[in-house]
Protein backbone atom coordinates (compact mmCIF):
# COMPACT_ATOMS: atom_id res chain seq x y z
CA UNK A 1 0.00 0.00 0.00
CA UNK A 2 2.92 2.30 0.69
CA UNK A 3 4.08 1.88 -2.90
CA UNK A 4 0.65 2.91 -4.16
CA UNK A 5 0.67 5.98 -1.95
CA UNK A 6 4.15 6.98 -3.13
CA UNK A 7 3.05 6.63 -6.74
CA UNK A 8 -0.05 8.71 -5.94
CA UNK A 9 2.16 11.44 -4.48
CA UNK A 10 4.40 11.44 -7.55
CA UNK A 11 1.44 11.61 -9.92
CA UNK A 12 -0.14 14.38 -7.86
CA UNK A 13 3.03 16.45 -7.99
CA UNK A 14 3.08 16.12 -11.76
CA UNK A 15 -0.56 17.21 -12.04
CA UNK A 16 0.27 20.14 -9.74
CA UNK A 17 3.10 21.10 -12.08
CA UNK A 18 0.73 21.10 -15.08
CA UNK A 19 -1.85 23.09 -13.10
CA UNK A 20 0.79 25.68 -12.25
CA UNK A 21 1.61 26.07 -15.95
CA UNK A 22 -1.85 25.95 -17.46
CA UNK A 23 -4.45 26.69 -14.78
CA UNK A 24 -7.33 24.43 -13.77
CA UNK A 25 -7.48 22.99 -17.28
CA UNK A 26 -4.40 20.97 -16.41
CA UNK A 27 -6.60 18.79 -14.21
CA UNK A 28 -7.67 16.91 -17.33
CA UNK A 29 -4.37 15.00 -17.08
CA UNK A 30 -5.36 13.53 -13.71
CA UNK A 31 -7.45 10.80 -15.35
CA UNK A 32 -4.78 9.47 -17.78
CA UNK A 33 -2.13 9.55 -15.04
CA UNK A 34 -4.31 7.63 -12.59
CA UNK A 35 -5.30 5.13 -15.28
CA UNK A 36 -1.73 4.42 -16.38
CA UNK A 37 0.15 5.05 -13.15
CA UNK A 38 -2.13 3.09 -10.84
CA UNK A 39 -3.99 0.85 -13.30
CA UNK A 40 -7.38 2.25 -12.35
CA UNK A 41 -10.34 2.25 -14.70
CA UNK A 42 -12.12 5.47 -15.63
CA UNK A 43 -14.90 5.12 -13.07
CA UNK A 44 -12.36 4.50 -10.28
CA UNK A 45 -10.14 7.39 -11.35
CA UNK A 46 -12.96 9.91 -11.95
CA UNK A 47 -13.85 10.82 -8.33
CA UNK A 48 -10.15 11.09 -7.37
CA UNK A 49 -9.48 13.39 -10.33
CA UNK A 50 -12.55 15.44 -9.48
CA UNK A 51 -11.34 15.92 -5.90
CA UNK A 52 -8.05 17.32 -7.20
CA UNK A 53 -9.82 19.53 -9.75
CA UNK A 54 -12.28 20.76 -7.12
CA UNK A 55 -9.44 21.69 -4.76
CA UNK A 56 -7.44 23.54 -7.42
CA UNK A 57 -10.49 25.34 -8.82
CA UNK A 58 -11.63 26.38 -5.33
CA UNK A 59 -8.34 28.18 -4.73
CA UNK A 60 -8.70 30.11 -7.99
CA UNK A 61 -12.36 30.86 -7.35
CA UNK A 62 -11.66 32.24 -3.86
CA UNK A 63 -8.93 34.45 -5.28
CA UNK A 64 -11.36 35.70 -7.93
CA UNK A 65 -14.05 36.40 -5.32
CA UNK A 66 -11.56 38.38 -3.25
CA UNK A 67 -10.76 40.47 -6.33
CA UNK A 68 -14.47 40.91 -7.11
CA UNK A 69 -14.18 39.48 -10.63
CA UNK A 70 -16.41 36.40 -10.28
CA UNK A 71 -19.85 36.80 -11.87
CA UNK A 72 -21.41 34.82 -9.05
CA UNK A 73 -25.00 34.83 -10.37
CA UNK A 74 -23.77 33.54 -13.72
CA UNK A 75 -21.64 30.94 -11.95
CA UNK A 76 -24.52 29.78 -9.76
CA UNK A 77 -26.88 29.38 -12.73
CA UNK A 78 -24.34 27.36 -14.74
CA UNK A 79 -23.36 25.31 -11.68
CA UNK A 80 -26.97 24.55 -10.74
CA UNK A 81 -27.58 22.81 -14.05
CA UNK A 82 -24.10 21.28 -13.97
CA UNK A 83 -24.81 19.69 -10.60
CA UNK A 84 -28.23 18.53 -11.84
CA UNK A 85 -26.77 16.76 -14.89
CA UNK A 86 -23.62 15.33 -13.28
CA UNK A 87 -25.49 12.33 -11.77
CA UNK A 88 -26.73 11.43 -15.25
CA UNK A 89 -23.14 11.33 -16.46
CA UNK A 90 -22.11 9.18 -13.49
CA UNK A 91 -25.04 6.83 -14.09
CA UNK A 92 -24.02 6.39 -17.72
CA UNK A 93 -20.32 6.00 -16.85
CA UNK A 94 -21.10 3.04 -14.60
CA UNK A 95 -22.97 1.32 -17.45
CA UNK A 96 -21.06 2.28 -20.59
CA UNK A 97 -18.21 0.08 -21.90
CA UNK A 98 -14.80 1.38 -20.83
CA UNK A 99 -13.64 1.46 -24.46
CA UNK A 100 -16.35 3.97 -25.39
CA UNK A 101 -15.54 6.16 -22.40
CA UNK A 102 -11.84 6.08 -23.33
CA UNK A 103 -12.69 7.05 -26.91
CA UNK A 104 -14.76 10.02 -25.75
CA UNK A 105 -12.02 11.09 -23.37
CA UNK A 106 -9.38 10.83 -26.11
CA UNK A 107 -11.50 12.98 -28.44
CA UNK A 108 -11.81 15.63 -25.74
CA UNK A 109 -8.06 15.54 -25.09
CA UNK A 110 -7.37 16.11 -28.78
CA UNK A 111 -9.93 18.93 -28.87
CA UNK A 112 -8.30 20.61 -25.86
CA UNK A 113 -4.85 20.10 -27.38
CA UNK A 114 -5.94 21.74 -30.63
CA UNK A 115 -7.36 24.78 -28.83
CA UNK A 116 -4.27 25.12 -26.65
CA UNK A 117 -1.90 24.85 -29.64
CA UNK A 118 -3.79 27.56 -31.54
CA UNK A 119 -4.37 29.85 -28.56
CA UNK A 120 -1.28 31.97 -29.08
CA UNK A 121 -2.00 32.52 -32.77
CA UNK A 122 -5.74 33.12 -32.47
CA UNK A 123 -6.58 36.80 -32.63
CA UNK A 124 -9.65 38.31 -31.12
CA UNK A 125 -12.03 39.91 -33.58
CA UNK A 126 -12.68 43.62 -33.42
CA UNK A 127 -15.62 44.11 -31.08
CA UNK A 128 -17.08 46.68 -33.47
CA UNK A 129 -17.56 44.04 -36.15
CA UNK A 130 -19.09 41.45 -33.81
CA UNK A 131 -22.84 41.21 -33.18
CA UNK A 132 -23.98 41.96 -29.61
CA UNK A 133 -23.30 39.08 -27.22
CA UNK A 134 -26.35 37.32 -25.72
CA UNK A 135 -24.94 37.99 -22.25
CA UNK A 136 -23.87 41.63 -21.94
CA UNK A 137 -23.09 43.75 -18.93
CA UNK A 138 -24.37 47.27 -18.46
CA UNK A 139 -21.32 49.57 -18.82
CA UNK A 140 -22.73 51.94 -16.21
CA UNK A 141 -23.62 49.41 -13.50
CA UNK A 142 -21.59 46.34 -14.55
CA UNK A 143 -24.72 44.26 -14.01
CA UNK A 144 -25.69 41.57 -16.49
CA UNK A 145 -28.68 42.01 -18.81
CA UNK A 146 -30.61 38.77 -18.20
CA UNK A 147 -32.03 38.17 -21.67
CA UNK A 148 -33.82 34.91 -22.46
CA UNK A 149 -31.16 33.88 -24.98
CA UNK A 150 -28.43 34.50 -22.42
CA UNK A 151 -30.15 32.35 -19.81
CA UNK A 152 -30.72 29.57 -22.34
CA UNK A 153 -27.07 29.53 -23.43
CA UNK A 154 -25.84 29.44 -19.84
CA UNK A 155 -28.19 26.56 -19.01
CA UNK A 156 -26.91 24.56 -21.99
CA UNK A 157 -23.32 25.29 -20.97
CA UNK A 158 -23.90 24.13 -17.40
CA UNK A 159 -25.77 21.00 -18.46
CA UNK A 160 -23.00 19.94 -20.86
CA UNK A 161 -20.22 20.67 -18.36
CA UNK A 162 -22.00 18.79 -15.58
CA UNK A 163 -22.77 15.76 -17.73
CA UNK A 164 -19.14 15.48 -18.87
CA UNK A 165 -17.91 16.01 -15.33
CA UNK A 166 -19.91 13.02 -14.15
CA UNK A 167 -19.21 10.90 -17.20
CA UNK A 168 -15.44 11.38 -17.44
CA UNK A 169 -14.25 12.98 -14.23
CA UNK A 170 -13.27 16.28 -15.88
CA UNK A 171 -13.89 19.78 -14.57
CA UNK A 172 -15.62 21.06 -17.69
CA UNK A 173 -13.53 24.18 -18.12
CA UNK A 174 -12.96 23.31 -21.78
CA UNK A 175 -16.74 23.75 -22.21
CA UNK A 176 -17.34 26.71 -19.91
CA UNK A 177 -14.50 29.04 -20.92
CA UNK A 178 -15.07 28.91 -24.72
CA UNK A 179 -18.83 29.23 -24.17
CA UNK A 180 -18.51 32.31 -21.96
CA UNK A 181 -16.08 33.88 -24.42
CA UNK A 182 -18.62 33.34 -27.18
CA UNK A 183 -21.84 34.40 -25.44
CA UNK A 184 -20.65 37.22 -23.16
CA UNK A 185 -18.65 40.44 -23.21
CA UNK A 186 -16.82 39.53 -19.97
CA UNK A 187 -13.09 40.16 -19.90
CA UNK A 188 -10.87 37.06 -19.87
CA UNK A 189 -9.96 37.27 -16.16
CA UNK A 190 -13.66 37.41 -15.24
CA UNK A 191 -14.36 34.44 -17.53
CA UNK A 192 -11.58 32.36 -15.99
CA UNK A 193 -12.53 33.19 -12.39
CA UNK A 194 -16.23 32.56 -13.05
CA UNK A 195 -15.36 29.29 -14.78
CA UNK A 196 -13.26 28.20 -11.79
CA UNK A 197 -16.18 28.90 -9.46
CA UNK A 198 -18.44 26.72 -11.62
CA UNK A 199 -15.83 23.94 -11.83
CA UNK A 200 -15.42 23.91 -8.05
CA UNK A 201 -19.19 23.66 -7.46
CA UNK A 202 -19.89 21.08 -10.17
CA UNK A 203 -16.91 18.95 -9.15
CA UNK A 204 -18.11 19.05 -5.55
CA UNK A 205 -21.54 17.89 -6.70
CA UNK A 206 -20.03 15.05 -8.75
CA UNK A 207 -17.80 13.94 -5.87
CA UNK A 208 -20.81 13.90 -3.55
CA UNK A 209 -22.71 11.69 -5.99
CA UNK A 210 -19.77 9.29 -6.20
CA UNK A 211 -19.61 9.15 -2.41
CA UNK A 212 -23.30 8.30 -2.18
CA UNK A 213 -23.20 5.62 -4.87
CA UNK A 214 -19.78 4.11 -5.04
CA UNK A 215 -17.28 5.61 -2.67
CA UNK A 216 -13.72 6.81 -3.20
CA UNK A 217 -10.42 5.02 -2.65
CA UNK A 218 -9.06 7.37 0.01
CA UNK A 219 -5.73 5.53 0.22
CA UNK A 220 -5.03 6.89 -3.25
CA UNK A 221 -7.17 10.04 -3.19
CA UNK A 222 -5.72 11.78 -0.14
CA UNK A 223 -2.02 11.62 -1.10
CA UNK A 224 -2.89 12.43 -4.71
CA UNK A 225 -4.97 15.52 -3.89
CA UNK A 226 -2.60 16.83 -1.21
CA UNK A 227 0.48 16.43 -3.43
CA UNK A 228 -1.38 18.04 -6.33
CA UNK A 229 -2.06 21.15 -4.27
CA UNK A 230 1.49 21.24 -2.90
CA UNK A 231 2.90 20.84 -6.40
CA UNK A 232 0.66 23.57 -7.78
CA UNK A 233 1.74 26.10 -5.15
CA UNK A 234 5.45 25.22 -5.37
CA UNK A 235 5.67 25.20 -9.15
CA UNK A 236 3.78 28.49 -9.42
CA UNK A 237 6.91 30.10 -8.00
CA UNK A 238 8.80 29.24 -11.19
CA UNK A 239 6.00 28.96 -13.75
CA UNK A 240 6.32 32.64 -14.74
CA UNK A 241 9.83 31.94 -16.00
CA UNK A 242 8.50 29.59 -18.69
CA UNK A 243 7.27 31.39 -21.85
CA UNK A 244 3.51 31.08 -22.38
CA UNK A 245 3.98 29.66 -25.87
CA UNK A 246 6.26 26.91 -24.56
CA UNK A 247 3.81 25.90 -21.80
CA UNK A 248 0.82 25.96 -24.17
CA UNK A 249 2.50 23.90 -26.86
CA UNK A 250 3.91 21.47 -24.28
CA UNK A 251 0.42 21.05 -22.82
CA UNK A 252 -0.97 20.36 -26.30
CA UNK A 253 1.69 17.72 -27.07
CA UNK A 254 1.15 15.98 -23.72
CA UNK A 255 -2.61 15.95 -24.31
CA UNK A 256 -2.20 14.27 -27.71
CA UNK A 257 0.20 11.69 -26.24
CA UNK A 258 -2.26 10.97 -23.42
CA UNK A 259 -5.11 10.59 -25.95
CA UNK A 260 -3.11 8.11 -28.04
CA UNK A 261 -2.10 6.08 -24.97
CA UNK A 262 -5.70 5.95 -23.77
CA UNK A 263 -6.80 4.59 -27.14
CA UNK A 264 -3.96 2.06 -27.31
CA UNK A 265 -4.71 0.79 -23.80
CA UNK A 266 -8.41 0.41 -24.53
CA UNK A 267 -8.41 -0.99 -28.06
CA UNK A 268 -5.12 -2.90 -28.40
Amino acid sequence: MLDIQLISIGLGLFVGFILALSGAGGGIFAIPLLVFGLQLNLTQAAPIALLAIMSAASVGAIQGLNKGIVRYKTALLIAAFGIAFAPLGIWLAKRAPTQYLSLIFAIILIYVATRMWKRDITKAHNSETNPPAPCETNPATSKLFWRANCTKRLIVTGSAAGFLSGLLGVGGGFVIVPSLRKVSNFDIQTIISTSLAVIALVSAGSVTTYLLHGGINWQIALPFVISTMVGMFVFRLISHKIPAKVSQRSFAVLAVIAAVLMLVKSFC
